[in-house]
């Protein structure tokens, strides 16, 4: 999915280490565009794009890469293997520093349903959830998402016991019984609906706009390939016009490129009910006023979020995380 999976802050030190160095000697090459992922049917439009040839049409080659591993996928935009990352904004939140510069420049999606915390069929609210067990994958937007429900709550961390496992472990632990509550996303929640196991308590289609993929790009690239960037922007915008006209052939290309659960367009088409895919209309509501804005609040909530955990390398602002410029082109 989109969050993958994290490494611990010492992995993190470890991963930026010598970052201003690689970032000065990067060897970007114009017309191409190398970017990590994780499998996630939001970045679907991605592999739209490039099949239906519209980022050929601006002279761009994009090489989009399946990597489940968020720590890798920095790792390789840090080195310069890779220009970007699809991801969500506070995802990327937790990597940029002084020495790792990148920012956002188009917005791709938003779950809306394709989250969620499964718990017991008794449990009625998130505050009863209190002293219970939470199998959660730490430093992932998962833990991003339950933060704000914990804290829309009155509650923090500290009310319930965290146990750190991939959202993938903890649904199939709460399947079996093994823990009681588990905040996970798709196919899980449907799953956990079709056997009737528990109830899903909250799913992200009853808090749009938190959890939000984009596109992030290098420094570097956004100076040095405006014009590619341009033509990123412009074929994902093109794809999502695409989208809206042809759903039914559209979800059978994406589907094929995104790959892994995703790879049947049925299975696409069912997860993509999940998520609310941006396009240049979308994208000028999210951005629209700045750090005051919609997507500028969502940075100042990942800021007090991640920070109150102590998982950010720099007091990050809007404008070190957001470039809007090839939007308005």
């Amino acid at each position: 999915m989109h969050c993958g999976k994290t490494t611990g802050r010492r992995a993190m030190r470890k991963l930026l280490t010598g970052t201003a160095l690689v970032l000065a000697a990067s060897g970007v090459q114009a017309g191409e565009i190398k970017l990590g992922m994780t499998t996630w049917v939001g970045y679907g439009e991605i592999f739209l794009a490039k099949e239906l040839g519209y980022f050929e049409e601006g002279g761009l080659t994009v090489d989009p890469q399946i990597i489940e591993e968020a720590s890798l996928t920095m790792a390789g935009v840090a080195s310069g293997e890779l220009q970007g990352t699809a991801a969500t904004i506070d995802e990327i939140m937790k990597y940029r520093s002084d020495e790792m510069c990148f920012k956002a420049v188009y917005a791709l999606d938003d779950s809306h349903g394709g989250d969620g915390i499964l718990a017991p069929a008794d449990v009625g609210s998130i505050a009863d959830l209190k002293g219970k067990e939470v199998g959660m994958n730490e430093g992932s937007v998962s833990q991003f998402w339950f933060n704000i429900l914990l804290k829309e709550a009155g509650m923090t961390e500290k009310d319930v016991q965290i146990v750190n496992m991939t959202a993938d472990d903890a649904a199939a632990a709460f399947m079996a019984g093994q823990i009681p509550v588990a905040v996970t996303w798709e196919p899980h929640l449907t799953l956990a609906k079709e056997q009737k196991v528990g109830k899903v308590l909250v799913s992200s289609d009853q808090t749009p706009g938190l959890i939000v993929d984009v596109i992030a790009l290098r420094c570097d690239t956004i100076q040095n390939q405006p014009e590619d960037v341009k033509a990123l922007v412009a074929g994902l915008v093109k794809a999502h016009e695409y989208l809206l006209a042809n759903q039914e052939k559209a979800y059978e290309i994406m589907a094929k490129g995104v790959g892994g659960w995703l790879s049947d367009p049925k299975d696409f088409a069912a997860s993509a009910a999940g998520v609310q895919f941006y396009g240049a209309e979308r994208n000028a509501a999210f951005f629209a006023g700045g750090a005051e804005g919609e997507a500028g609040k969502l940075v100042a909530l990942g800021g007090e979020i991640w920070g109150g955990l102590g998982k950010l390398h720099m007091d990050v602002k809007y404008e070190d995380l957001v470039d809007t410029s090839f939007l308005a082109q």
